[in-house]
């Protein structure tokens, strides 16, 4: 198999650097500073016990490259680029489908979009600590293994594709359970992500009230989930698979800054997941009569702060205030 990895950020280099590192056939597809970063130095990936310095294979797009009946292509964008991503890539590969397509990415939404152009597409449920801040630099700071990604095809089930797949990764650094129930998974994720905003907005949520606002948010997204009739996994299950195989540890000397969403707005990027994140939870909480104050609040939070590139944590006393606040009786 080739692994198309699109989108070679955190996320999208780890994997593709593991997966190029233990020998499988990798190619990189990113854009601007990055995409330049790594045509001239390779692809820098940190890990706990050593660097490696990777000359991965990058590419801007399909237009440079040959489709294969073998490839996978690998999203690992954020949720609020796959559109645009899909149309640039549809009608890659053969008429009858195209190539397997694995959504890599937090939320839910990557899965349905995909759908309506690839006929074999795979979902990822990523538990994979990694940070991209820097143009072809790539730290993944988690021993003994690098993350755990369970896999299934979508909606569900598994098949041949799947267990090649979840084969080059266990040789990759990874554990990577196939989950016919992957979806499942993937919602557990969502409860957890939904912390995402808030760390980016008002910093580590340590505990105190902004740990109890992020409990507030999960509450909210296991009573729309309930209401749903979603099944996810539970947080004894999640802990079982995890134990201590992904334990952060600090690389280079230095501690991980903070997840996905925090990223955004360290880099700048004027885009952030909330919508896929938060937002989903909002979205069926409408649908379903359950209301999602805090989720809401956080939505628009952090979609305010990358909207006008302000710096993670950089929230002042009144927002604060006023999103602890969200759903509470006004006295």
């Amino acid at each position: 198999m080739r692994y198309i990895i699109i989108g070679a950020g955190a996320v999208g280099g780890t994997i593709g650097g593991r997966l190029f590192d233990a020998g499988h056939e990798v190619v990189l597809v990113a854009r601007g500073a990055h995409l330049a970063a790594l045509r001239e130095r390779g692809l820098r990936l940190e890990l706990p016990d050593r660097t490696l310095t990777l000359p991965v294979p990058v590419a801007d797009g399909p237009g440079t490259l040959r489709a294969r009946p073998d490839d996978v292509l690998v999203l690992a964008t954020k949720t609020q680029d796959t559109a645009s991503v899909l149309t640039e890539w549809d009608g890659y590969g053969s008429a009858d489908g195209g190539p397997a397509v694995v959504c890599a990415q937090n939320g839910v939404e990557n899965e349905r979009l995909a759908l309506r152009r690839f006929a074999d597409v795979h979902a990822m449920c990523v538990w994979l600590p990694c940070s991209y801040l820097e143009p072809g630099v790539v730290q993944a700071p988690c021993a003994p293994l690098t993350g755990i990604l369970h896999l299934g095809r979508f909606p569900s089930g598994a098949d041949g594709t799947t267990r090649r797949i979840s084969a080059d990764l266990l040789t990759s650094g990874f554990d990577a359970p196939v989950a016919e129930d992957v979806m499942a998974w993937k919602y557990a994720k969502l409860l957890s992500n939904l912390g995402n905003s808030l760390e980016a907005v008002a910093g580590p949520i340590g505990d105190g009230p902004v740990f109890d606002l992020y409990l507030r948010a999960r509450e909210e997204g296991a009573a729309v989930l309930d209401a749903a009739g979603i099944p996810y996994v539970g947080a004894e299950e999640q802990a079982r698979v995890r134990g201590d195989r992904v334990e952060v540890q600090p690389v280079n000397g230095a501690v991980r800054g903070g997840g996905s969403s925090w990223q955004s707005l360290t880099r700048g990027t004027g885009s952030i997941e909330a919508d896929y994140l938060n937002g989903e939870i909002v979205l069926l909480g409408r649908r379903h009569g359950v209301p999602t104050p805090v989720n809401e609040a956080l939505r628009r939070a952090a979609n305010s702060f990358a909207r006008e590139r302000r710096r993670p944590g950089d929230l002042t006393t009144d927002e604060l205030t006023a999103l602890l606040g969200a759903g509470l009786p006004q006295s």
